[in-house]
């Protein structure tokens, strides 16, 4: 039995270029990412997927109040996952950010994601996504706050502030995260 696991943060087309609220350099992880999906299907580890997945006139849009431009609205073609993503059709989907009054940055926020990990004896998480210094950095920091190992793959993800990816990397270095070049 597996005891490791990919875990993929929001790796959707409104992060990536052209997208609603495109990260630089976006695009560049694609590659290291479908690298680490081979070798986690030849382990056999689970593969998670975690995605954003606001319903319209959601509290984190401009709109609405929020800090962010509208982005990953339920069923438009900026919240698909992107089309150079090699995500094998079992893997496991998980959706956050799907209430209107409530945003989630974390995989594990409101989702059940810690659950199943745990009833599938996952020990340590492999994580690669976007964006670095917002989604990814919220979903490591739940993960070893709920207990888990994990690995940071820096190759595999990217900021929205290209200035403080650094900064990231460190601080959830000093949490306790593995960060892996």
């Amino acid at each position: 039995m597996a005891t490791q696991a990919l875990l993929l943060v929001d790796i959707q087309n409104d992060f990536c270029p052209g997208g609603a609220l495109a990260v630089p350099e976006a695009e560049r992880i694609l590659p290291v990412v479908n690298r680490w999906i081979d070798a986690a299907k030849r382990q056999g580890w689970p593969i998670v997927a975690s995605r954003d997945w606001h319903p319209q006139e959601h509290c984190s849009f401009i709109e609405q109040g929020g800090p962010w431009p509208v982005h990953c609205v339920q069923d438009t073609p900026g919240a698909a996952f992107h089309e150079s993503l090699q995500l094998p059709d079992e893997a496991v989907r998980v959706s956050k950010g799907c209430a209107f009054d409530r945003d989630n940055y974390s995989a594990f926020d409101g989702t059940g994601l810690a659950v199943y990990l745990r009833r599938h004896g996952i020990q340590r998480l492999h994580v690669a996504g976007l964006a670095l210094d917002v989604c990814v950095k919220a979903t490591v920091e739940e993960a070893l706050a709920q207990g888990f190992e994990v690995e940071l793959l820096a190759e595999a993800t990217r900021a929205v502030d290209p200035v403080h990816a650094t900064d990231c990397l460190d601080a959830l270095h000093q949490a306790g995260a593995i960060i892996k070049e």
